[in-house]
């Protein structure tokens, strides 16, 4: 079976309210696609029309060519892990995946490799009820792995991991992605994905805000900028602004440039002996570019304190 997700134009509401708003993004094979948005972005309600938890009003969401509710045994075309809670907290870890192997055709011997897989083997056999919040995802991973399927989908995985599983899901994620999956991946820790996913889908209002590539965002986001560090700030200004740069303070010591590249500044500086101790293209974050598109998204947003003074 191919390994892609489709989702085409899917409208979706609940009464009046406008949960998704022609949404539309592929998914496609051989990379961790990050999934993201404010609260209320139409995140979850996708993810669950893509599981057929959900019917879209309009549109289509498709794995692999084909509607969830259409595939056969589904465990073996698509993975997923949507809710950490959802398991039967008196059963042992192994017997869960057991059950969900026995409704699937699959066998015991798949059920230990995927234990195996997910770093549980030393608690397998301890009672699900008792996991902490961080095991229940490896439990959760386990589960979606069994059916070794084409298509990853992931929601908020990283939530609960102490920093040993942090590094451990980086690096899984990635080996799923090498293996020609795909991988989608929703989570708020922009600092994980930004380490982990290769394209970005960003979402606002029920609808695709950005598309792309993790390094094109992050480039459209740094733009030209130039950090200037600087003992003779006034002076700087004054050189670069005459050369057409927009210059901006950021402290005592440091400036912000826009409109002329580091080694311009750099060159610029040094011909009129103005000291400097630092010239760097500024670097945006992942959190950075998020911000930057999802602005007018939020559907709740902290006022600043100037704001609230003006």
């Amino acid at each position: 079976m191919e390994a892609t997700i489709e989702v085409n134009d899917v409208h979706k509401r609940f009464g009046p309210i406008v949960a998704l708003d022609g949404m539309s993004f592929t998914v496609k094979p051989g990379h961790v696609t990050g999934f993201v948005g404010p609260n209320g972005a139409g995140k979850s309600t996708t993810m669950r029309v893509i599981l057929g938890l959900d019917a879209a009003d309009e549109g289509s969401a498709l794995i692999g060519g084909r509607p969830y509710r259409s595939l056969r045994h589904p465990l073996r075309h698509v993975g997923a892990h949507v809710d950490a809670a959802a398991l039967q907290p008196s059963r042992s870890a192994r017997n869960h995946l057991l059950w969900l192997a026995h409704s699937q055709g699959l066998t015991a011997e798949r059920v230990d490799e995927v234990i195996e897989q997910a770093g549980l083997r030393e608690a397998a056999r301890r009672r699900a009820g008792g996991y902490s919040l961080g095991m229940r995802q490896r439990l959760g991973i386990a589960a979606a792995l069994l059916g070794d399927p084409p298509v990853i989908i992931l929601d908020e995985p990283f939530n609960g991991l102490d920093p040993e599983g942090i590094v451990w899901m980086r690096g899984f994620l990635a080996e799923l992605a090498g293996q020609g999956r795909a991988v989608l991946v929703s989570s708020h820790l922009m600092s994980e994905l930004q380490d982990t996913a290769a394209h970005l889908v960003v979402v606002g209002r029920g609808k695709v805000i950005a598309d792309a590539g993790v390094a094109e965002l992050l480039a459209a986001v740094s733009g030209d900028r130039v950090t200037l560090r600087t003992t003779a700030p006034s002076e700087a200004a004054r050189v670069l602004e005459h050369e057409g740069a927009t210059v901006a303070a950021l402290g005592h010591d440091t400036l912000t440039v826009s409109g002329l590249a580091a080694e311009r500044v750099a060159a610029l500086l040094g011909a009129r002996t103005v000291p400097f101790h630092e010239v760097a293209a500024h670097r945006a974050t992942l959190e950075d570019a998020y911000l930057e598109l999802t602005r007018d998204a939020a559907e709740f947003r902290a006022v600043s304190g100037q704001e609230a003074r003006r």
